[in-house]
């Protein structure tokens, strides 16, 4: 390491202001950041965080905590082929390698597309690569079907990047989530790809044939929005996740394990993790009473563990751009995703999957919660006050 930060002092002068490939300093930066901390300091004049974790380091943190459910989705993809295919008994590493080879292209994509992307708004711009982009490259992947055309997760990727963050001024001033902004993006342009009702699942056979016609890969979801009460996966197989749908999203265990991750090392708000599964259980709950679709029949349990919502309350809800800034509104902010998502999958058979639409509709919420529970605390605190002058006389 230290002849790499030898090499990489003696070529730094060729990319500082002056140099021969000053255009190409944000780059620089960025490879630079990322294998060692900065030894530069804040300017700012305004009020700042000092802390020995940049920016860079913190949203690695992230895609480490999302590492279990990539390595589930890439099992669990190479699982769902060869069970479409009729083949049960299939080596653990086979599965892997088969997922792998599907999942891979999609990570290069979207990596590829939104840092270029980046690359491109830091020249122009005169700045240095955003580092948000590290979380929501591995994000955006996670968080399509296997058989989204790699066209399409390009063309999303670079629509995140530009109009859900760099219009807004780049990382950290984002409004929506970028990721989920991807995905509202394909689901709006291409609905046919991400109702749910589609094959979500890859179902060529080795001499390239296709059963399509055979075999239906529809969402778990999709299945109960339309009433095939016989397709719906038992809670634990849905908790396990060895169901079809998103690459990352299926498995609530493999969520809990990066939640874990995320609490752990302080990056995650338990206040909104907590609050989402809180609403989308008493809204569901609520539902029960009523039963009069497969939707509403479902089990609170059932709701929380089936499509992306333990995904979206643990990596999407939590975003600490989008979301609530104080405490109280995290309560708030958290527990209207939990309902309006299962409230979106009871009322929008076309797109069961409500996680997306609730974030996202919050997302842009947040800004006024925060603002009613900063009013509420200086009323409350300047009533306090005027008790205080009246006892005093």
């Amino acid at each position: 390491m230290e002849s790499l930060r030898k090499l990489l002092n003696k070529l730094k002068p060729n990319f500082e202001k002056g140099g021969k490939l000053e255009t190409f300093y944000p780059a620089f930066d960025a490879f630079e950041t990322f294998l060692f901390v900065p030894n530069h300091t804040t300017q700012s004049k305004g009020t700042h965080v000092r802390d020995a974790i940049d920016l860079k380091r913190t949203m690695i943190l992230v895609v480490l905590s999302l590492l279990p459910c990539l390595l589930f989705g890439i099992w669990n993809i190479g699982y769902q082929h060869h069970k479409a295919i009729g083949i049960h008994q299939v080596p653990l590493l086979d599965n892997f390698i088969y997922g792998g080879i599907k999942v891979l292209p999609l990570i290069l994509v979207s990596y590829g597309a939104g840092l270029t992307t980046e690359f491109v708004f830091a020249i122009i711009r005169k700045h240095t690569i955003n580092e948000g982009f590290l979380v929501s490259g591995m994000l955006i992947p996670l968080i399509m079907p296997i058989d989204i055309p790699l066209w399409m997760l390009a063309v999303a990727t670079i629509f995140s990047v530009i109009i859900g963050k760099e219009v807004f001024g780049g990382t950290g001033m984002n409004i929506l989530n970028p990721a989920l902004t991807a995905r509202a993006f394909l689901f709006f342009a291409y609905p046919s790809k991400m109702s749910g009702n589609e094959i979500w699942i890859d179902t060529t056979t080795t001499n390239g044939q296709s059963l399509v016609d055979a075999y239906t890969g529809a969402t778990a979801l999709g299945d109960a929005a339309a009433g095939y009460v016989d397709k719906i996966p038992s809670i634990m197989d849905a908790f396990i996740g060895i169901i079809p749908g998103s690459v990352g999203e299926t498995s609530t265990l493999a969520c809990l394990l990066g939640a874990a991750i995320l609490l752990y090392t302080g990056i995650g708000s338990w206040r909104i993790m907590t609050s989402v599964f809180i609403g989308g259980f008493l809204m569901a709950w609520l539902f029960n009473a009523f039963g009069s679709n497969t939707l509403m029949q479902l089990s609170p349990l059932h709701h929380l563990v089936l499509g992306g919502f333990a995904f979206g309350a643990i990596f999407m809800a939590t975003d600490p751009v989008s979301a609530t800034q104080t405490n109280t509104g995290k309560y708030i902010y958290g527990f209207l995703i939990g309902v309006l998502a299962i409230l979106f999958r009871v009322f929008n058979p076309a797109y069961p999957e409500g996680m997306m639409l609730a974030i996202l509709f919050m997302n842009v919420m947040a800004p006024l919660i925060d603002h009613y529970v900063l009013e509420a605390n200086i009323k409350r605190r300047l009533k306090r006050v005027k008790s205080i002058q009246k006892q005093n006389g």
